[in-house]
């Protein structure tokens, strides 16, 4: 997208204070979304939707934990039969949370499943579209006729849906996108969005309203971007275009890198104001997902801008929303680290943090600190006094920069004010918080939360040079938080980067126990990148920028990958994990794991 382009499209009111997007309110079941009411937070059971007691347990479980809505996969029509049974047994538990049930490939599946749930999520790429990763060129007049054929399949669903008085939710995924928008529009956000439109405009010329946008992706720069077009493409396209919109990144992952990779790409959005309901998608027990995900929704409140800084203070955007690059600044060389320009974004830790840490340092492997921000010449400034900025602007040569502790902006609001004003050419220090932690009994997750989403944002929209974590008090875990940051924002691969789907009742093999054995198994290997997926509905797409994917092809059956192409097939379950670490020698990413590691 050119930079005229994106200059005219808005997603956001104001990107330097908090206000949320205002959105039309609609109703799944008994509970409302958008408009004024709360975020709502969702999750997704994993057991056989055929299996209604375990069915069941699962959702009354989730409900207990504080999730407002519930998804139930109905991979074919049998399947969303059974959805009569689970619903009648969830309501006569005395539970009314609304159930949505998750359809992919099959028309006649979500007919009969809006027969019992209160909502339909289908996904544009596989609903009624092609996905063979064919390659042709379409004229006009072939995507018309594809996308006749799609209207032809949709609008049964948007009556019933009408008449029925369910909700629904227009959900593309990255990892799913059909052969016909691909071959349109490429792997893009673009392509997302657009795949998206052609759903809503369907079901508005029908006069249904009660849906809901998603646009997910397992790579954070990639959901950003996507969400940030959406919107701005809906606000082109009129008031009455103000859809809720779910947010969630898909495959996340597990354990800290999962909620860090959620809280950037979530966090973010929801400090922008953009977002109604969230899933955390983690391949973890589906309840551990939900506790997650309230936190996020509790913690934007860290985001919002205390007070609104005078429209002159802004400046102009520094980078284009809609399509990453990095900020331009030039090379600085700190005790022989050199920093800015083309360098990796180096990571920062205090003198205190640093002593603590001196006996051990050669054995600190990939945390290692690399500059002691008391030793550095950081110049920090406050944002709003353009005074300040002018000097540092009228240097002859680069300076870091910072912004000082106890500054009363919100972090992303206050580094975008930064970077509208400094010369490019400055390199930028990014704190997680304004306000060092000295709580050593602090809650380690609102931490991680908090700096995964402002150091996070920042740098998937290209601002950064250096960053250092000063909510978490613990010297070995604040670098560790730092490191694993710079990972999730796909700003500094140092070690094996995952893509794993969290369960669902499509998924072929057990996803929690093989996620752990492959991530035992691979963890050392540096700059990999492997996709673990239950099934074929997003693994193939998802893979593209996976270097080895590992794949439920069949029950107990595993198909492997080379980043979207399949290479081998049928492979036993309990030989797989093997077989992954051959592919993995044959095409010379291997490493033998060393012998000696430090716990920080």
């Amino acid at each position: 997208m050119t930079a005229e382009a994106s200059n005219a499209l808005q997603y956001c009111s104001d990107l330097f204070a908090y206000q949320r997007r205002v959105s039309r309110e609609i109703h799944v079941g008994n509970i409302k979304f958008g408009g004024d009411n709360p975020v709502r937070i969702q999750s997704m059971i994993t057991s056989d939707t055929r299996d209604t007691p375990a069915c069941v347990k699962e959702i009354l479980e989730l409900a207990e934990a504080g999730c407002e809505l519930v998804r139930v996969t109905a991979q074919t029509r049998k399947y969303a039969e059974n959805l009569e049974n689970i619903v009648r047994e969830v309501r006569a538990a005395g539970c009314e949370v609304p159930i949505v049930a998750d359809i992919h490939f099959k028309p006649d599946a979500a007919l009969e499943a809006a027969k019992w749930v209160e909502k339909i999520r289908v996904n544009p790429g596989n609903y009624a579209d092609k996905k063979k990763f064919e390659i042709r060129e379409y004229t006009d007049a072939q995507y018309d006729e594809e996308l006749e054929r799609i209207r032809e399949e949709f609008t049964p669903l948007v009556h019933l849906c009408r008449d029925k008085n369910r909700a629904m939710r227009i959900g593309t995924n990255h990892g799913s996108l059909s052969d016909r928008i691909m071959n349109r529009y490429g792997d893009t956000p673009l392509g997302m969005v657009e795949s998206a439109l052609e759903f809503a405009r369907i079901a508005r010329d029908n006069n249904y309203h009660n849906f809901i946008f998603s646009m997910k992706a397992s790579n954070p720069k990639v959901m950003v971007e996507a969400y940030r077009l959406l919107v701005a493409r809906l606000m082109a396209e009129g008031p009455d275009w103000n859809y809720p919109i779910h947010l969630g990144v898909t495959e996340a992952g597990d354990g800290e890198d999962g909620r860090i990779k959620s809280a950037i790409g979530i966090g973010s959005l929801l400090a922008d104001g953009i977002g109604d309901t969230i899933r955390v998608s983690l391949t973890e027990d589906p309840v551990k997902e939900v506790p997650v995900a309230l936190a996020l929704v509790n913690n934007i409140a860290d985001s919002h801008l205390p007070h609104d800084p005078q429209d002159q203070q802004k400046g102009t955007l520094s980078y284009n929303p809609f399509s990453y690059q990095r900020r331009a600044s030039q090379e600085i060389v700190l005790n022989e680290i050199k920093l800015g320009g083309a360098n990796t974004v180096r990571v920062f830790t205090s003198k205190e943090k640093y002593d603590a840490l001196s006996h051990k340092l050669d054995k600190l492997g990939d945390f290692t600190p690399e500059i002691v921000i008391e030793n550095s010449g950081v110049i920090a400034v406050d944002p709003e006094n353009s005074k300040e900025i002018a000097t540092i602007n009228a240097s002859t040569s680069p300076q870091l920069v910072t912004i000082p502790d106890g500054h009363p902006m919100a972090v992303i609001h206050a580094y975008r004010m930064l970077a509208c004003k400094l010369d490019a050419r400055h390199p930028i220090l990014l704190k997680d918080t304004f306000h060092p932690s000295k709580d050593s009994n602090k809650d380690f997750q609102d931490t991680l939360l908090t700096a995964a989403r402002n150091i996070g944002s920042l740098l998937c929209d290209g601002i950064g040079d250096a960053v250092i974590v000063q909510g978490e008090e613990a010297p070995g875990q604040s670098l560790r938080l730092s490191y694993n940051i710079l990972q999730a924002a796909g700003t500094r691969i140092f070690k094996t980067d995952y893509v794993a789907c969290p369960s669902c009742g499509r998924t072929l093999f057990n996803l929690q126990e093989t996620t752990q054995r492959i991530r035992a198994a691979t963890g050392h290997l540096k700059g990999v990148r492997i996709a673990v997926m239950g099934c074929i509905v997003n693994g193939p797409g998802e893979m593209a920028d996976a270097d080895f994917g590992y794949v439920g092809g069949a029950p107990n059956k595993i198909n492997l990958y080379i980043n979207k192409t399949p290479v081998q097939f049928n492979i036993p379950e309990a030989e797989a994990v093997d077989r992954l670490i051959d592919l993995i020698k044959e095409n010379d990413k291997w490493i033998d794991a060393p012998t000696e590691t430090v716990e920080i």
